[in-house]
């Protein structure tokens, strides 16, 4: 159970497969002393005696559990097979890392590859990605949609709206961190018409957004009608009968009284790079102990990426794969992923105190692209002269797979 949060997971499919369909955060989900007493004890059999009741994530949408609720059923519970489902969830959105940088680069095979091997090998994401967490279904609609949205800015594929349309409802019952994809989407089929209505006609543009809206509106009535008639109010999301819940969870403002303001945020961001590299178990165990270079030789990896992009705009390393029009909007969709991801995490943290890099994991996928462009750019003068140096990055990029594996076999069975 050296996952976070993923007993409370575990709980939600037991909850749907013994027949709780959509199950309800109540008091008493919520128990940071027995918490705390089982991640020190490291979930001793001994204590696990109200282990049920861990519940402190009923507020969830449902899409995730009911897709695990059967092989719970089949495996009698089993937590390696539930796992499983993630990992497979997981290998989903490596795959589609792939089609989404071929299909924004379809003539640099060398740079999908690369994209898709830092999303499948970062660290912090495959220990999220073995565990049981909704996490996992997160990623693929995320991943899905910047499919659909590429594709559909390239002018591919007929339809694509009610497509967009019925992959957001998904979203919608999958986890409010996919929520910000909606004004993405939006933003897309915007763009689209801009780039593709000379006379700027609203007619296509209304019908554009009604194919989108109307699926997902089916899903959202559905989901969020039944929050309100079960939470009351304006609590359509549950979150506020999650906030009465959790009493005792670490609050931004509680931190910043007994640190200062200066030494919170420094221990904020330090903790959040940290952990969106590498802090496995509850947040308990960070890498710098085993592997101590592995969190500055990221930091400079980010660094060399970003003079790249300096290069890139200097005209040193043009892409000419797509039509500038194209290229101009996916770039604007990238960054308004990333902007939106960032926004959403400092407005969790507005509230809680939540320095958990997997919490932007949401916008892994262009940040990993932008990172491999970064990278790159400093790779034209070599593949000028040796044209098979292009996939010199990808095995650079896949030497994180080693790494992966020092911190299976020998790092994380003592840690954890």
């Amino acid at each position: 159970w050296q996952a976070p949060d993923e007993p409370a997971h575990y709980n939600y499919v037991g909850q749907v497969a013994s027949g709780t369909l959509l199950p309800v955060i109540e008091m008493g989900d919520w128990d940071q002393a027995y918490l705390d007493t089982l991640k020190a004890n490291g979930f001793n059999p001994d204590s696990l005696d109200r282990f049920d009741s861990i519940q402190y994530e009923d507020h969830q949408p449902p899409l995730y559990y009911w897709l695990n609720a059967p092989i719970f059923l089949i495996t009698d519970g089993n937590l390696f097979a539930l796992r499983m489902v993630s990992v497979l969830l997981g290998a989903l959105t490596v795959a589609l890392s792939y089609l989404v940088a071929l299909a924004i680069l379809p003539h640099r095979a060398s740079i999908a590859l690369a994209t898709m091997a830092l999303v499948a090998f970062l660290p912090q994401n495959l220990h999220i990605l073995a565990s049981v967490n909704n996490d996992a279904l997160a990623g693929v609609v995320i991943a899905l949609l910047l499919w659909l949205c590429v594709r559909y800015l390239r002018g591919l594929g007929d339809g694509t709206e009610w497509q967009l349309g019925l992959v957001l409802g998904l979203a919608i019952i999958t986890k409010t961190t996919t929520y910000f994809m909606a004004a993405v989407v939006v933003l897309v089929i915007v763009l689209r018409w801009w780039n593709h209505s000379p006379q700027k006609s609203l007619r296509p543009l209304l019908n554009a957004m009604l194919l989108l809206v109307i699926p997902a509106l089916i899903f959202a009535g559905f989901y969020w009608g039944r929050n309100l008639a079960t939470y009351g109010g304006t609590d359509f999301l549950g979150l506020a009968a999650h906030d009465s819940v959790v009493v005792g969870q670490p609050r931004t403002a509680e931190g910043i009284a007994t640190l200062g303001f200066s030494t919170y945020l420094r221990n904020g961001i330090t903790t959040t790079f940290n952990s969106f590299w590498g802090q496995f178990g509850w947040m308990a165990a960070p890498l710098d102990g085993v592997v101590p270079w592995f969190y500055p030789l990221m930091g400079v990896v980010l660094l060399v990426a970003g003079v790249g992009w300096l290069l890139r705009f200097a005209g040193i390393r043009p892409e000419n794969d797509l039509p500038s029009l194209q290229q101009r909007s996916i770039f604007w969709l990238m960054i308004v992923v990333l902007l939106l991801t960032l926004a959403q995490f400092v407005y969790y943290n507005l509230v809680f105190q939540q320095f958990q890099g997997r919490y932007l994991f949401t916008g892994l996928l262009p940040f990993a692209l932008a990172v491999v462009l970064g990278l790159d750019a400093w790779m034209f003068q070599l593949e000028r002269r040796i044209p098979a140096a292009r996939w010199l990055l990808p095995l650079l990029v896949g030497l994180l797979a080693v790494l992966d594996f020092y911190l299976i076999w020998r790092v994380i069975p003592g840690a954890l």
